[in-house]
């Protein structure tokens, strides 16, 4: 199958290193302009489109890595055109825009996969596959924690403005509420706090959310842009009636220097998580997104559940905002998949 990936910044670089590891043929790239895609596509000597409809009449498979606010128009006009979809997350800047690209995408019987790449993780995997098995009893408690320094870029850093990328909630945390979800099932309420919501204008974000799981179990997840970089660290803790999981990121590392004031010259745009392992957990995934497409199967990250998460999300943003809880209803698309 041919691909064509739609954006060409950090993500995109890094989803097309994963696609080079696949069968799949890299068709091309496609960006804000011509110019800024062909350094991508000479490097998998493929081709630099002049525009993303040019781009739709040669592949099978769309990868957006374009900035969240983007993602609604692309994937409408990719279902429209009859293309398989992986999209990164979040899914969608807002649950209204996810529904309609969940709905135009089963209008056209394409599927739509959403890159929730912790759960590539093979410590996080493992730790779900542990949980589901029993090996740890019921799950009660689960801590999760991602923190990391706020994405930069020379021009038009959208990470930062809130219209565009919702913040470091949506952008960030969403990762782990869709790990928390993935663990311990649907969430009733979200409470939450973060200091962009305490303090208007501050450089920094931190933030704290807390699920009540339908399944009784609670979630604590922590996320921050206030780290120095380009320090990445994760570390999640499951407690269950009959045990205990834990994993910190740093117990990889063999030595640990962080500095404020050194030179950024050095440091992505983008914070990205390390992994030991021989292969890349990005390639892990997108492997794995290429097999269900391949051959028809589920897969492994459905539009519904990239739009539970940005329910979760969101409701986060709105708690902090409010100082209140949030009760989480269960949206229909969500529901149909389960069955319920």
């Amino acid at each position: 199958m041919r691909v064509g990936i739609v954006g060409t910044g950090f993500m995109g670089s890094t989803h097309a290193a994963a696609w080079s590891a696949t069968e799949a043929t890299i068709a091309g790239c496609v960006s804000l302009n011509k110019a800024m895609a062909e350094p991508l596509a000479r490097q998998y000597q493929s081709a630099a489109f002049e525009s993303f409809k040019e781009m739709l009449d040669e592949v099978d498979i769309v990868d957006i890595c374009t900035p969240t606010h983007l993602h609604h128009g692309m994937v409408l006009e990719a279902s429209r055109a009859g293309k398989q979809i992986i999209c990164e997350k979040p899914l969608a800047r807002t649950i209204e825009e996810g529904q309609e690209m969940i709905a135009a995408c089963k209008a056209a019987g394409v599927q739509l996969i959403v890159a929730h790449v912790v759960r590539f993780f093979p410590e996080y995997a493992l730790a779900r596959k542990q949980v589901h098995d029993g090996q740890i009893g019921d799950p009660a408690v689960l801590r999760l924690t991602r923190g990391t320094f706020q994405p930069k870029k020379s021009e038009d850093n959208w990470f930062v403005d809130f219209a565009k990328s919702g913040g470091m909630m949506l952008d960030l945390m969403i990762h782990d509420l869709d790990y928390a979800r993935w663990v311990a099932g649907d969430v009733e309420t979200v409470y939450a706090k973060k200091i962009s919501s305490e303090h208007m204008g501050a450089h920094v974000d931190h933030g704290l959310i807390i699920l009540r799981h339908r399944s009784g179990a609670i979630s604590h997840v922590e996320g921050s842009w206030a780290y120095p970089p380009p320090l990445f660290r994760t570390r999640f803790e499951i407690a269950g009636s009959n045990g205990l999981l834990q994993h910190d990121s740093a117990d990889a590392a063999a030595i640990r220097l962080h500095l404020h004031g050194s030179s950024n010259e050095d440091i992505p745009d983008v914070p990205l998580p390390s992994s030991p392992l021989s292969e890349d957990p990005y390639t892990t995934e997108i492997k794995t997104f290429y097999r269900s497409l391949l051959y028809g199967e589920t897969p492994p990250v459905s539009g519904a559940e990239g739009l539970a998460a940005v329910q979760l999300a969101l409701a986060g943003i709105e708690s902090a905002a409010s100082g209140l809880p949030v009760t989480i209803d269960q949206l229909p698309e969500v529901k149909e998949e389960m069955g319920s």
